[in-house]
């Protein structure tokens, strides 16, 4: 079973093992996670998943549709919400709506696939956004960093999928297999080997790896 929690990065910082080696880890911090919706394959919604969500705000900051939702099922308000797919409905069985799903859920030495944002840069050009050499340095060069030829003549057009200035980052990526080294139930902290997608103070979704796939 890919069940998963919901969380936020603070940030990375280094540990040391029993053998004294600096192991690189990402600090998650992930307070409990409530089951607000299930989905099932024999009902109208033709998949099974179930909703999860977290970080309690104030109802004014939630849409109606939300807030009544949440209200309904005796939730509290919660801002950040994920939906998890599963395989079929025997899965999705052993959840009920408002219980509480927490760090406990891994343990020590668990792989997991986490899902986010990467980080926005903006507006960029060719040679940051695609690692284009560029043009001449020397004196007088007029296309340090222009993206150069853009088509020919025939088809009198740009094709599709042309390397191209525009927006950099802020696009979904999930990294695969990355070890879980610490658990910190009392400070509600999962300590993840690597790097994760994302800046500071972003959610992520922490998922059960699938074995066979990743590194």
């Amino acid at each position: 079973m890919r069940i998963g929690l919901i969380g936020k990065k603070l940030g990375m910082s280094r540990i040391f093992n029993e053998n004294g080696d600096v192991i690189p880890v990402t600090i998650i911090e992930v307070k409990d996670n409530y089951v607000i919706g299930i989905k099932k394959e024999i009902e109208k919604d033709n998949y099974s998943a179930i909703q999860i969500g977290c970080q309690e705000v104030e109802d004014k900051k939630l849409r109606k549709s939300e807030l009544g939702k949440l209200k309904k099922n005796n939730l509290p308000s919660l801002k950040v919400i994920k939906e998890l797919r599963m395989k079929n409905d025997d899965e999705v069985n052993d959840f009920k709506i408002g219980q509480k799903l927490n760090v406990e859920i891994f343990k020590k030495g668990d792989l997991v696939d986490i899902t986010g944002k990467t980080i926005g840069k903006g507006f960029q050009g060719v040679v940051k956004r695609h690692g284009f050499k560029g043009g001449p340095a020397t004196h007088g060069s007029m296309s340090h960093r222009k993206p150069g030829s853009i088509g020919g003549t025939t088809p009198a057009r740009v094709l599709k999928g042309q390397r191209m200035a525009g927006h950099m980052g802020n696009e979904k990526q999930t990294i695969q297999n990355l070890e879980v080294v610490q658990i910190m139930p009392d400070k509600n902290l999962i300590l993840i080997k690597g790097a994760v997608p994302g800046p500071k103070n972003r959610y992520l979704l922490i998922r059960k790896a699938i074995k066979g796939l990743g590194k």
